[in-house]
Protein backbone atom coordinates (compact mmCIF):
# COMPACT_ATOMS: atom_id res chain seq x y z
CA UNK A 1 0.00 0.00 0.00
CA UNK A 2 3.10 2.46 -0.12
CA UNK A 3 2.45 3.32 -3.84
CA UNK A 4 -0.70 3.48 -3.41
CA UNK A 5 -0.46 5.79 -0.28
CA UNK A 6 2.50 8.27 -1.84
CA UNK A 7 0.61 8.84 -5.10
CA UNK A 8 -3.49 9.01 -3.53
CA UNK A 9 -6.19 7.66 -5.81
CA UNK A 10 -8.56 5.18 -5.63
CA UNK A 11 -7.61 3.80 -8.48
CA UNK A 12 -4.06 3.44 -7.23
CA UNK A 13 -5.09 1.85 -4.05
CA UNK A 14 -7.17 -1.22 -5.66
CA UNK A 15 -4.58 -1.79 -8.26
CA UNK A 16 -2.31 -1.71 -5.43
CA UNK A 17 -4.33 -4.35 -3.54
CA UNK A 18 -4.69 -6.18 -7.07
CA UNK A 19 -1.44 -7.23 -7.32
CA UNK A 20 0.33 -10.61 -6.80
CA UNK A 21 3.54 -11.87 -4.81
CA UNK A 22 5.08 -13.01 -7.85
CA UNK A 23 8.75 -13.80 -9.09
CA UNK A 24 7.97 -11.69 -12.28
CA UNK A 25 5.47 -9.48 -14.68
CA UNK A 26 2.99 -11.76 -16.85
CA UNK A 27 3.69 -11.64 -20.34
CA UNK A 28 0.59 -12.25 -22.23
CA UNK A 29 -3.18 -13.67 -21.40
CA UNK A 30 -1.29 -17.32 -20.65
CA UNK A 31 2.54 -17.55 -18.72
CA UNK A 32 3.18 -20.68 -17.18
CA UNK A 33 6.66 -19.12 -15.95
CA UNK A 34 4.91 -16.62 -13.91
CA UNK A 35 4.40 -17.92 -9.90
CA UNK A 36 2.33 -16.17 -7.87
CA UNK A 37 4.25 -17.13 -4.41
CA UNK A 38 1.44 -15.37 -1.90
CA UNK A 39 -0.99 -18.07 -3.74
CA UNK A 40 1.12 -20.66 -3.35
CA UNK A 41 1.87 -19.82 0.20
CA UNK A 42 -1.84 -19.19 1.73
CA UNK A 43 -3.05 -22.46 -0.18
CA UNK A 44 -0.07 -24.83 1.51
CA UNK A 45 -1.07 -22.73 4.76
CA UNK A 46 -4.64 -23.29 4.61
CA UNK A 47 -4.23 -26.76 3.64
CA UNK A 48 -2.13 -27.18 6.81
CA UNK A 49 -4.77 -25.67 8.59
CA UNK A 50 -7.76 -28.22 7.35
CA UNK A 51 -5.24 -30.94 7.68
CA UNK A 52 -4.47 -30.09 11.30
CA UNK A 53 -7.75 -29.59 12.79
CA UNK A 54 -9.06 -32.92 11.21
CA UNK A 55 -6.49 -34.18 12.14
CA UNK A 56 -6.87 -33.17 16.10
CA UNK A 57 -10.13 -33.51 16.09
CA UNK A 58 -9.94 -37.50 14.75
CA UNK A 59 -7.48 -37.84 17.27
CA UNK A 60 -9.39 -36.72 20.26
CA UNK A 61 -13.21 -38.37 19.01
CA UNK A 62 -14.93 -40.00 21.58
CA UNK A 63 -17.91 -41.99 21.38
CA UNK A 64 -19.61 -40.59 24.59
CA UNK A 65 -20.48 -37.41 24.56
CA UNK A 66 -18.21 -35.69 21.81
CA UNK A 67 -17.50 -31.76 22.01
CA UNK A 68 -18.93 -28.79 19.93
CA UNK A 69 -16.02 -29.14 17.32
CA UNK A 70 -16.28 -32.93 16.74
CA UNK A 71 -20.07 -32.25 16.62
CA UNK A 72 -19.37 -29.49 13.92
CA UNK A 73 -16.56 -31.68 11.95
CA UNK A 74 -19.35 -34.84 12.14
CA UNK A 75 -22.25 -32.57 10.78
CA UNK A 76 -19.19 -31.97 7.94
CA UNK A 77 -18.43 -35.11 7.17
CA UNK A 78 -21.86 -36.17 6.86
CA UNK A 79 -23.43 -33.79 4.88
CA UNK A 80 -20.11 -34.43 2.33
CA UNK A 81 -20.30 -38.03 1.98
CA UNK A 82 -24.14 -37.79 1.70
CA UNK A 83 -23.64 -35.44 -1.39
CA UNK A 84 -21.78 -38.16 -2.64
CA UNK A 85 -23.80 -40.91 -2.15
CA UNK A 86 -26.51 -38.83 -3.77
CA UNK A 87 -24.25 -37.86 -7.17
CA UNK A 88 -21.61 -40.76 -7.31
CA UNK A 89 -23.16 -44.45 -7.41
CA UNK A 90 -19.73 -46.17 -7.58
CA UNK A 91 -17.39 -47.38 -5.32
CA UNK A 92 -14.36 -45.19 -4.47
CA UNK A 93 -11.97 -44.86 -1.12
CA UNK A 94 -10.78 -41.25 -3.03
CA UNK A 95 -14.09 -39.51 -4.06
CA UNK A 96 -15.42 -38.83 -0.59
CA UNK A 97 -12.31 -37.70 0.64
CA UNK A 98 -11.56 -35.78 -1.96
CA UNK A 99 -14.79 -33.66 -2.24
CA UNK A 100 -14.70 -33.00 1.67
CA UNK A 101 -10.94 -31.98 1.09
CA UNK A 102 -11.57 -29.34 -2.21
CA UNK A 103 -14.86 -28.27 0.25
CA UNK A 104 -12.91 -27.48 3.71
CA UNK A 105 -9.91 -26.12 1.42
CA UNK A 106 -12.46 -23.27 -0.93
CA UNK A 107 -14.06 -23.07 2.58
CA UNK A 108 -11.19 -21.41 4.17
CA UNK A 109 -10.01 -19.58 0.70
CA UNK A 110 -13.29 -17.76 0.86
CA UNK A 111 -12.94 -17.57 4.52
CA UNK A 112 -9.99 -15.29 3.99
CA UNK A 113 -11.64 -12.67 2.56
CA UNK A 114 -13.11 -11.29 5.43
CA UNK A 115 -9.67 -10.37 6.76
CA UNK A 116 -9.05 -7.03 6.83
CA UNK A 117 -7.97 -5.69 3.68
CA UNK A 118 -5.20 -3.69 4.84
CA UNK A 119 -4.13 -5.69 8.12
CA UNK A 120 -1.94 -8.43 5.96
CA UNK A 121 -0.41 -6.68 3.23
CA UNK A 122 0.53 -3.58 5.76
CA UNK A 123 2.63 -6.45 7.78
CA UNK A 124 3.95 -7.53 4.90
CA UNK A 125 5.32 -4.43 3.74
CA UNK A 126 6.83 -3.81 7.12
CA UNK A 127 8.64 -7.23 5.97
CA UNK A 128 9.64 -5.74 2.81
CA UNK A 129 7.13 -7.01 0.59
CA UNK A 130 5.31 -4.91 -1.06
CA UNK A 131 2.39 -6.71 -2.54
CA UNK A 132 0.53 -9.75 -0.70
CA UNK A 133 -2.97 -11.25 -1.76
CA UNK A 134 -3.96 -13.13 1.15
CA UNK A 135 -7.41 -14.88 -1.24
CA UNK A 136 -6.26 -17.69 -3.01
CA UNK A 137 -9.52 -17.96 -4.52
CA UNK A 138 -8.87 -14.03 -5.93
CA UNK A 139 -6.22 -15.89 -8.29
CA UNK A 140 -7.62 -17.36 -11.16
CA UNK A 141 -5.00 -19.64 -11.44
CA UNK A 142 -5.59 -21.32 -8.12
CA UNK A 143 -9.36 -21.76 -9.55
CA UNK A 144 -8.41 -23.35 -13.18
CA UNK A 145 -5.90 -25.96 -11.00
CA UNK A 146 -8.94 -27.14 -9.03
CA UNK A 147 -11.27 -27.30 -11.30
CA UNK A 148 -8.89 -29.14 -14.06
CA UNK A 149 -7.73 -31.50 -10.78
CA UNK A 150 -11.27 -32.74 -10.70
CA UNK A 151 -12.11 -32.52 -14.34
CA UNK A 152 -9.16 -35.03 -15.11
CA UNK A 153 -10.46 -37.48 -12.17
CA UNK A 154 -13.68 -37.48 -13.70
CA UNK A 155 -12.77 -38.38 -17.07
CA UNK A 156 -10.34 -40.73 -15.08
CA UNK A 157 -12.91 -42.29 -13.09
CA UNK A 158 -16.07 -42.40 -15.94
CA UNK A 159 -13.46 -44.59 -17.95
CA UNK A 160 -12.59 -47.16 -14.94
CA UNK A 161 -16.59 -47.62 -14.48
CA UNK A 162 -18.04 -47.10 -18.11
CA UNK A 163 -15.02 -48.37 -19.71
CA UNK A 164 -13.86 -46.69 -23.18
CA UNK A 165 -17.03 -47.94 -25.05
CA UNK A 166 -19.54 -46.58 -22.31
CA UNK A 167 -17.39 -43.08 -22.04
CA UNK A 168 -17.89 -42.57 -26.14
CA UNK A 169 -21.49 -43.79 -25.81
CA UNK A 170 -22.56 -40.79 -23.89
CA UNK A 171 -20.68 -38.53 -26.11
CA UNK A 172 -22.17 -39.39 -29.40
CA UNK A 173 -25.60 -41.21 -28.32
CA UNK A 174 -27.07 -38.32 -26.72
CA UNK A 175 -29.22 -36.03 -26.56
CA UNK A 176 -30.95 -36.85 -29.93
CA UNK A 177 -31.95 -40.62 -30.33
CA UNK A 178 -32.95 -42.35 -33.09
CA UNK A 179 -33.94 -46.12 -33.47
CA UNK A 180 -33.01 -46.55 -37.18
CA UNK A 181 -29.02 -46.95 -37.40
CA UNK A 182 -28.81 -44.65 -40.65
CA UNK A 183 -30.31 -41.97 -38.98
CA UNK A 184 -28.73 -42.69 -35.52
CA UNK A 185 -25.42 -42.62 -37.38
CA UNK A 186 -26.26 -38.90 -38.78
CA UNK A 187 -26.71 -38.17 -35.59
CA UNK A 188 -23.67 -38.78 -33.75
CA UNK A 189 -21.29 -35.57 -34.82
CA UNK A 190 -24.71 -33.83 -34.12
CA UNK A 191 -24.26 -35.18 -30.67
CA UNK A 192 -20.71 -35.04 -29.96
CA UNK A 193 -20.83 -31.63 -30.33
CA UNK A 194 -23.10 -30.29 -28.37
CA UNK A 195 -21.73 -33.13 -25.55
CA UNK A 196 -18.72 -31.97 -25.81
CA UNK A 197 -18.72 -28.28 -25.59
CA UNK A 198 -21.07 -29.44 -22.12
CA UNK A 199 -18.12 -31.69 -20.97
CA UNK A 200 -15.51 -28.64 -22.00
CA UNK A 201 -17.39 -25.94 -20.04
CA UNK A 202 -17.55 -28.11 -16.64
CA UNK A 203 -13.88 -26.55 -15.66
CA UNK A 204 -14.11 -23.31 -17.12
CA UNK A 205 -17.90 -22.22 -15.71
CA UNK A 206 -16.53 -23.75 -12.48
CA UNK A 207 -13.32 -22.18 -12.41
CA UNK A 208 -14.52 -18.93 -13.73
CA UNK A 209 -17.63 -18.62 -11.27
CA UNK A 210 -15.43 -19.32 -8.11
CA UNK A 211 -13.15 -16.74 -9.20
CA UNK A 212 -15.84 -14.61 -10.15
CA UNK A 213 -17.58 -14.71 -6.88
CA UNK A 214 -15.02 -13.80 -4.94
CA UNK A 215 -13.01 -11.11 -7.19
CA UNK A 216 -16.32 -9.03 -6.92
CA UNK A 217 -16.23 -9.67 -3.04
CA UNK A 218 -12.74 -8.86 -2.86
CA UNK A 219 -13.70 -5.30 -4.69
CA UNK A 220 -16.62 -4.34 -2.73
CA UNK A 221 -13.93 -5.14 0.39
CA UNK A 222 -12.04 -2.83 -1.19
CA UNK A 223 -14.07 -0.03 -2.12
CA UNK A 224 -15.67 -0.07 1.03
CA UNK A 225 -11.90 0.64 2.73
CA UNK A 226 -11.45 3.27 0.08
CA UNK A 227 -14.04 5.18 1.08
CA UNK A 228 -14.26 4.70 4.95
CA UNK A 229 -10.92 4.46 6.14
CA UNK A 230 -8.74 7.51 6.73
CA UNK A 231 -5.52 5.71 6.04
CA UNK A 232 -6.64 3.62 3.41
CA UNK A 233 -7.33 6.57 0.78
CA UNK A 234 -5.12 9.88 0.46
CA UNK A 235 -7.34 10.97 -2.35
CA UNK A 236 -10.75 10.57 -0.57
CA UNK A 237 -11.42 14.08 1.71
CA UNK A 238 -11.42 14.07 5.17
CA UNK A 239 -11.14 16.59 8.22
CA UNK A 240 -7.28 16.02 8.03
CA UNK A 241 -6.35 15.74 4.52
CA UNK A 242 -6.04 18.40 1.91
CA UNK A 243 -7.05 17.38 -1.55
CA UNK A 244 -5.99 19.81 -4.19
CA UNK A 245 -9.31 22.36 -5.66
CA UNK A 246 -11.36 20.48 -2.97
CA UNK A 247 -12.33 22.21 0.80
CA UNK A 248 -14.11 20.64 3.73
CA UNK A 249 -15.65 22.78 5.87
CA UNK A 250 -17.10 21.73 9.33
CA UNK A 251 -19.56 22.96 11.93
CA UNK A 252 -21.91 21.57 14.14
CA UNK A 253 -24.24 19.03 12.94
CA UNK A 254 -23.19 20.46 8.97
CA UNK A 255 -20.35 19.24 6.62
CA UNK A 256 -19.81 20.90 3.33
CA UNK A 257 -17.22 19.90 0.45
CA UNK A 258 -16.65 23.43 -1.92
CA UNK A 259 -15.60 22.33 -5.31
CA UNK A 260 -14.52 24.46 -8.82
CA UNK A 261 -17.00 23.09 -10.22
CA UNK A 262 -19.55 21.97 -7.61
CA UNK A 263 -20.25 22.26 -3.69
CA UNK A 264 -22.08 18.91 -1.45
CA UNK A 265 -23.52 20.53 1.55
CA UNK A 266 -25.07 17.76 4.04
CA UNK A 267 -26.27 18.30 7.67
CA UNK A 268 -28.73 16.20 10.18
CA UNK A 269 -32.64 16.13 9.07
CA UNK A 270 -34.46 14.74 11.86
CA UNK A 271 -33.20 11.68 14.41
CA UNK A 272 -31.17 9.04 12.55
CA UNK A 273 -31.26 11.13 8.64
CA UNK A 274 -28.59 12.70 6.85
CA UNK A 275 -29.52 14.95 3.41
CA UNK A 276 -26.90 16.07 1.43
CA UNK A 277 -27.49 18.74 -1.05
CA UNK A 278 -25.66 19.16 -4.62
CA UNK A 279 -25.39 23.08 -6.22
CA UNK A 280 -23.41 23.01 -9.36
CA UNK A 281 -21.23 26.18 -9.42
Amino acid sequence: MAAAESSGGATEYILHHQAFLSNKAPHGIIDFSVINYDTVFFSVLLALVFFGLFWSVARKATTGVPGKLQNLIEIIVGWVDGQVRDTFHGSSRLIAPLALTIFCWVFLFNFMDLVPVDLLPAAARGAGLEHLKVVPSTDINATFGLSLTVFILIIFYSLKMKGVVGFISELTLQPFRARNVLVQGLLVPVNFVLESVTFLARPISLSLRLYGNLYAGEMIFLLLAALTLSHGLDGVPHPHHHHPGLHLHGADDRLSIDGPRASLTGGACGKGSLVFVFEES
